[in-house]
């Protein structure tokens, strides 16, 4: 620990997401061994999808939003949420329509892949945020030292079920082994990036943080009930229920327990 207080802080939260987005990685790493999917386990696989990435929404991104707001006028606090959620479905909804026009993802299969990988993405960018700021406000001081590596520990531990969920599925609807790994990495890659940056500008990343948690999170909303759930639902209800309940319970499990 005195090693790592030593560090400067963008130094610190580089550490920090580099192991969170080696947890991703790891997750992906399945796709590499895993093989073809059979259609009851993919079915499961994209309802735990759906059902990681509709927990993740309220648990990790709008409460930590709302904490984040605490102090500020109620009306403030909804109006943040609320328009910074809108904008993220609004975007998924412009991204969608975008896709369906490109040669590349005129198969139904790619653009869902495309899409949840872009939900991914954008889920992960707030959270490396959150990661370099907890580094960049603890100004050497141990407790908070400790709180910041623990959020970290947290949200790694959280993207691993969150990278198998997106590279799993492409695997089975046909993409190479190689494929699969890299769109399933690269949903984490952005957390490093983003860390250093909210280590090095703490102050500004601070007041855009709750906006991107809600816009975050109604990309995510938007991808499930939009592209997941309903791809799921289509090749059998019960695998698709449990698989959304399972992937739900998981990752609430994790945020609750991990705090």
């Amino acid at each position: 620990m005195a090693w790592l207080m030593s560090l400067p802080a963008w130094r610190q939260a580089l550490l920090a997401t580099l192991f969170t987005y080696g947890m991703t990685a790891a997750g992906a790493a399945f796709s590499l061994v895993s093989g073809r999917c059979s259609p009851k386990v993919l079915n499961a696989m994209q309802g735990g999808a759906a059902g990681i990435m509709v927990a993740a929404s309220f648990f990790s991104l709008l409460l930590p939003a709302a904490e984040w707001l605490e102090g500020s006028p109620a009306w403030k606090e909804g109006a943040v949420l609320a328009a910074g959620f809108l904008a993220g479905a609004l975007f998924i909804f412009l991204s969608g329509r975008f896709l369906e026009g490109r040669e590349a993802y005129a198969e139904e299969n790619k653009r869902r892949g495309a899409l949840t990988c872009f939900a991914m993405t954008l889920h992960n960018i707030p959270e490396g945020f959150a990661v370099g700021v907890a580094f960049g406000s603890a100004c050497g001081e141990a407790g908070a030292l400790v709180s910041a590596v623990m959020l970290a520990v947290g949200i790694g531990i959280q993207n691993f079920p969150e990278g198998l969920c997106v590279a799993v599925p492409l695997r089975g609807q046909g993409f190479s082994a190689g494929k699969a790994f890299f769109w399933g990495q690269l949903s984490g890659i952005v957390e490093v990036f983003a860390g250093v940056l909210g280590a090095l500008a703490v102050g500004l990343i601070s007041s855009l943080l709750p906006w991107a948690l809600a816009f975050s999170a109604g990309a995510m909303i938007a991808v499930s009930c939009a592209e997941l759930v309903p791809a799921c639902m289509q090749e059998g209800k019960s695998g698709a229920l449990l698989g959304i309940a399972g992937g739900f319970a998981l990752m609430m499990f994790l945020d609750v327990f991990l705090g």
